[in-house]
């Protein structure tokens, strides 16, 4: 059974692990399943970024009287 994988710590952090996976199977001597759990946790990755990212935008639109107004999240992330 898979283990729940720990949110990184920050976008940067994400970045930085997911360039390290492309990486790793770029060179083509992964074993399959290493490939497939690796891929997963890409998708993950890949995920958290985009949250991150829409976060930083949405941060961006609220930009009022050029003061950035933080950003009041329903679930409290």
């Amino acid at each position: 059974m898979a283990k729940a994988a720990k949110a990184p710590a920050s976008f940067e952090t994400a970045l930085a692990q997911l360039e390290d996976i492309i990486q790793a199977m770029d060179s083509g001597d992964m074993p399959l399943e290493t490939a497939l759990a690796s891929y997963k946790q890409g998708t993950e990755l890949i995920k958290f970024c985009q949250g991150k990212l829409a976060d930083a935008e949405q941060q961006l639109k609220i930009l009022e009287n050029n003061e950035l107004k933080a950003l009041d999240l329903p679930n409290g992330q």
